[in-house]
């Protein structure tokens, strides 16, 4: 196993999520917003659910109504804890 592999065997697999961004006001953060649908507990039903991620963009490519992949990474700031890797789909 070469030395790159075993490092990312140790860090382990970082956790990618896509969603779109909710603001883009802040140099090189975008607020993104993530959605899912769980089933409720008791009844039974699928619910949307949201939550949003401050995640840093570098370029301040990201617009917006963009959607966008963001993949964890080391604390930036007190808020930010992932980095945008590319824009999925631009807003219409």
């Amino acid at each position: 196993m070469s030395s790159e592999q075993s490092t990312t065997a140790e860090r382990g697999r970082r956790k990618v999520r896509t969603g779109v961004v909710v603001s883009d006001k802040m140099d090189k953060t975008v607020l993104i917003r993530i959605d899912r649908q769980v089933r409720h507990r008791v009844y039974g039903k699928i619910v949307k659910r949201s939550s949003k991620l401050a995640a840093h963009d570098e370029t301040n490519d990201a617009h917006v109504g963009d959607t966008v992949r963001v993949v964890e990474t080391r604390p930036l700031s007190k808020s930010k804890r992932w980095r945008v890797v590319e824009i999925v789909e631009r807003a219409k």
